[in-house]
């Protein structure tokens, strides 16, 4: 009798939801994802984020250039368009050539041909035609925010809640669509190799770069995005800046406890580290590698755009020699089946996992390109780095790296076995980069919820709230001039300058009531002075 009353009280208990996956708040909502991937790194983020929505319970279409490994069929829809990641394999472009190009170029190649060709692609794809031509629903499209404003019409066109994410931190792509401030003071601008503590001069060429941006984002690129709008929507009962200003919530791929304290508007929420998942256990082959390194591993990866094999022969051969001098072993996730002069210290492998290989204890260094998404692994397991920086926020990442005390930053033009030698050996040598990792480790770990939690229970609220537009912060619908207050500025000084006229002119009034001859004695010895000359 006794085990009948356990196993019904199992009942009960597995009947109420405790022991059971709960239903998502608010329902099963349908969400559409959008991850363009203008680098596989950016997907990763995506993806991430989706996978969040997965497991909370919801049913998610994602229109990216790569499947969503382990998603439940049931919860979960891919639509491949396997275009977009034709320039990401192995044999994808020599990205080390845009190291000598400014920043500002890069950017400008991002706006002009990146973001509109990705964006012109899919909307264009057939597979999306025909999803657009389905008469389907969602409540929600999430889409990328990197030079993708054209495709933020999809929510309205989907009926959905717009919601965006950035790969980066906290960037004018998002600042500008939910209203959050971004002083130039203390804010470096995304590529710019700035701390938060700046010169004047840093201070000065940080104001300029992000103005010249703003001008060229708000004058030039966003008239050619509104331009792909009205084309490929040319339905919509939304005007383009209407759908900029319908974004709901900005995630970004950003912790406080990972960069600098950044004012945000409460719908502009961090996600810093979604990607990361527990670690699983190594393959055997490395697991034996890693194991059995009796000073143990470096890990050296340069990320998923930028790729090992495309190294210059003399930067290739400078790691090559310098590694052939360390007693660790390293793991390089180098893209060709074998490398010259390979030293037997060395490990190559074309993919790596990496978050599993970061998280392993005998793994001292991470060699890295400075790119968000392996800084961020490598702090999560307080794992210190040497970093090369080549592009975009790179150098930022590495300069707040050095700042912070957790890393080294190499000049890519001066790489040579000397000073990679001296660096790894700095760095491995001197505890206080690893204590300085794995303090930030410790930082980052204590969140009341994680990233993927945070990101389902705004996207939730959102959705249960009909939008939740008391979250909009109402400087979105400003103008530059009323949100500088430069029109009350101009009429202060009006009133000022004006009261200052006035001023004059009352005390002259008064000084000639009172010395009425003072001024015309002046006014004679004027024309004396006249009729002599």
């Amino acid at each position: 009798m006794r085990s009948v009353s356990l196993v019904f009280l199992l009942a009960l208990l597995v009947a109420s939801g405790w022991g059971a996956s709960q239903p998502p708040a608010g329902g099963v909502k349908k969400i559409l994802g959008i991850l363009p991937s203008c680098g596989r790194s950016h997907y990763i983020i995506g993806a991430g984020l989706m996978g969040a929505l997965i497991d909370a319970g919801h049913n998610v279409t994602i229109v990216s250039p790569y499947a969503m490994k382990g998603a439940p069929a049931d919860r979960h829809r891919d639509i491949l368009l396997p275009e977009l990641s034709e320039a990401h394999g192995v044999e994808g472009p020599d990205l080390f050539q845009y190291k000598s190009a400014p920043n500002l170029f890069v950017l400008y190649l991002v706006y002009s041909e990146i973001g509109p060709g990705v964006s012109e692609i899919i909307l264009n794809h057939p597979k999306m035609v025909e999803l657009m031509s389905s008469g389907e629903r969602f409540d929600a499209v999430i889409v990328e925010s990197f030079a993708s404003e054209v495709l933020y019409g999809l929510a309205e066109h989907f009926g959905g809640e717009l919601m965006v994410f950035s790969p980066f931190g906290a960037s004018m792509w998002t600042n500008e669509l939910v209203g959050t401030p971004y002083p130039y003071s203390y804010i470096p601008h995304t590529f710019l190799s700035y701390t938060n503590e700046m010169s004047f001069w840093q201070r000065f060429v940080n104001a300029l770069v992000a103005h010249a941006d703003k001008l060229y984002y708000r004058m030039v690129y966003l008239p050619q995005q509104e331009a792909l709008y009205r084309r490929h929507f040319p339905n919509a009962k939304r005007t383009f800046t209407e759908t900029l200003q319908s974004v709901r919530l900005a995630f970004v791929n950003q912790h406080f406890s990972l960069s600098y304290p950044h004012p945000y508007a409460p719908n502009h929420i961090e996600i810093g580290g979604i990607q990361i998942e527990e670690a699983k256990p190594l393959p055997n082959e490395l697991e034996e590698y890693i194991q059995s390194a009796k000073h143990g591993v470096i890990y050296f990866s340069m990320g998923s755009m930028l790729k090992g094999r495309n190294f210059p022969e003399s930067k290739r051969d400078a790691f090559v020699n310098a590694f052939r001098q360390l007693p660790e072993r390293v793991i390089w996730k180098y893209e060709n089946e074998s490398l010259p002069n390979r030293p037997a210290n060395v490990l190559i492998r074309s993919w790596m996992p990496q978050n599993d290989i970061l998280a392993h204890p005998k793994v001292k260094l991470f060699i890295t390109h400075g790119g968000l998404l392996g800084s961020t692994e490598a702090l999560h397991h307080g794992k210190p780095m040497v970093g090369v920086p080549i592009y975009g926020d790179q150098e930022l990442n590495l300069a707040r790296a050095e700042r912070a005390g957790y890393g080294l930053k190499l000049d890519y033009e001066s790489l040579s076995e000397e000073t990679i030698l001296a660096a790894i050996r700095k760095v491995l040598s001197d505890e206080s980069y690893t204590r300085a990792a794995k303090t930030i480790s410790t930082r980052y770990r204590d969140q009341p919820l994680g990233p993927a939690k945070t990101a389902v229970y705004w996207v939730e609220y959102v959705l249960r709230h009909r939008g939740a537009p008391h979250l909009q912060s109402p400087s979105t619908k400003l103008s530059f001039i009323e949100y500088n207050l430069l029109d009350v500025y101009a009429l202060m000084a009006l009133i000022v300058l004006s009261s200052l006229v006035g001023f004059v002119l009352v005390v002259k009034a008064i000084v000639r009531r009172i010395f009425p001859g003072a001024a015309k004695s002046k006014g004679r010895g004027a024309s004396k002075q006249k009729k002599r000359n």
